[in-house]
C-alpha cells in the first residue's frame, strides 16, 4: 500500500506585479487503488498542483508537504520523482522534434528502472500498448507529437502511463479535446492502468463525461486554490446538475 499525502500545500508563481499564491492550503491523500477526481472551474489551481507535485520550475512551494510514502517529493528533481513512481499526464504535451516516440519510451523506461528493458518483450510491450490505444506500430517512428492530433497526443501519454507503470498517475485534463470515441480508448487505457492493483490515480478535469468510463473514489472540488467540499461520485452528479456558481460565491464572499 502506498500512500501520496499533500498537506497545508501553498503554491505561487512569479507575475509583473510580484508573486501571486495560486493554492492557498491544499490537503489531499491518494492511496493505491483510489480514483480521485478533482474538479472545478478555470484558474482554480488543478494543474498547478499537477505540475507542483511533478516539479514545474514555474510553481514555488511557499508551505506544506507532499510525501510518497513518507519520503518527502518536494525535495527530489523531477527525475526522482518519477523514478520513486510518479507521472504526469499533460494537458497539453510539448512537441520533441527528432525524437522518435520508440527511442522517447525506451529511454524513459531505462531512466526509470536503471537498466534498459529486454528488448524481445519491450517490443512486444510498447506494440502492444499501441494497438490497445488504437494505433499503429509505424507511430513509433514519428517524432514525439510532431503533427499529432489532439486525440494521439492524449493516447501517446496514455502509452507512456502503460510502459512506464508509475504507482500513482496524475492526469492533468486528460479528456480535453477528446472526441467520444477517443475519449473511450483513453478512459480504458486509464482504467487498465487502475486495475493492475496498487495503483492510484488523481484525475484533473472541468467536466463529469469521462467519469462516466473512469469512476472515481473521491471527488474534491477546487475553487480558488482550496479544496470546497469532497464527496463521493455522487459529488459529481451534483456538480453536474448544478455548476460551480454557489462554491465560486462562496470563496468570493470569504475572500
Amino acid at each position: 500500500m502506498s500512500t501520496l499525502e499533500i498537506r497545508d500545500l501553498h503554491v505561487s508563481v512569479d507575475t509583473e506585479s510580484g508573486p501571486k499564491e495560486i493554492l492557498r492550503g491544499v490537503d489531499l491523500a491518494v492511496k493505491s487503488g483510489e480514483t480521485h477526481a478533482i474538479m472545478g472551474p478555470n484558474g482554480s489551481g488543478k494543474s498547478t498542483l499537477a505540475y507542483s507535485i511533478a516539479g514545474h520550475p514555474k510553481y514555488q512551494i511557499t508551505k506544506g508537504t507532499v510525501t510518497l510514502d513518507g519520503q518527502d517529493i518536494l525535495a527530489m528533481t523531477v527525475d526522482e520523482r518519477a523514478r520513486a513512481g510518479l507521472f504526469l499526464a499533460m494537458q497539453y504535451p510539448v512537441e520533441v522534434a527528432g525524437v522518435s516516440v520508440s527511442n522517447f519510451l525506451r529511454t524513459a523506461k531505462t531512466a526509470i528502472d536503471g537498466k534498459a528493458p529486454a528488448l524481445r518483450t519491450w517490443v512486444k510491450d510498447v506494440n502492444g500498448a499501441m494497438e490497445r490505444l488504437g494505433m499503429g506500430t509505424d507511430f513509433g517512428s514519428r517524432s514525439v507529437n510532431e503533427g499529432f492530433s489532439g486525440g494521439e497526443k492524449k493516447r501517446h501519454e496514455i502509452v507512456q502511463l502503460e510502459v512506464l507503470d508509475p504507482k500513482f498517475a496524475i492526469l492533468d485534463e486528460t479528456d480535453s479535446g477528446l472526441d467520444i470515441d477517443a475519449l473511450k480508448v483513453v478512459s480504458d487505457g486509464v482504467n487498465r492502468f487502475h486495475d493492475k492493483g496498487g495503483k492510484g490515480v488523481l484525475l484533473i478535469t472541468h467536466y463529469t463525461r469521462i467519469l462516466r468510463y473512469i469512476k472515481p473514489d473521491y471527488v474534491h472540488v477546487f475553487v480558488d486554490g482550496r479544496v470546497a467540499e469532497e464527496g463521493g461520485p455522487e459529488l459529481a452528479e451534483k456538480l453536474e446538475a448544478e455548476g460551480y456558481a454557489a462554491y465560486v460565491a462562496t470563496a468570493k464572499a470569504g475572500a
